[in-house]
């Protein structure tokens, strides 16, 4: 489990992507799972769950899209 004591969407997309599977902590945002490269929403999910996995996620596919 990584800790990430401040929200940087490019610093933890690269971390999900690499490690594909687990869970990880961001100070003041939460905890979350992460599956198959893409973090996962939590079950009971808040409005800042919400916009934090889209956010990753979407940042997420644009590294994949670069890469290709």
């Amino acid at each position: 489990m990584r800790i990430f004591k401040k929200y940087l969407p490019l610093m933890i997309a690269r971390y999900v992507k690499t490690f594909f599977k687990g869970r990880l902590y961001i100070q003041g945002r939460g905890g979350y799972q992460f599956e198959q490269g893409k973090l996962m929403m939590p079950m009971q999910a808040d409005t800042l769950h919400k916009h934090t996995v889209q956010e990753i996620n979407q940042t997420i596919a644009n590294l994949n899209k670069q890469a290709a």
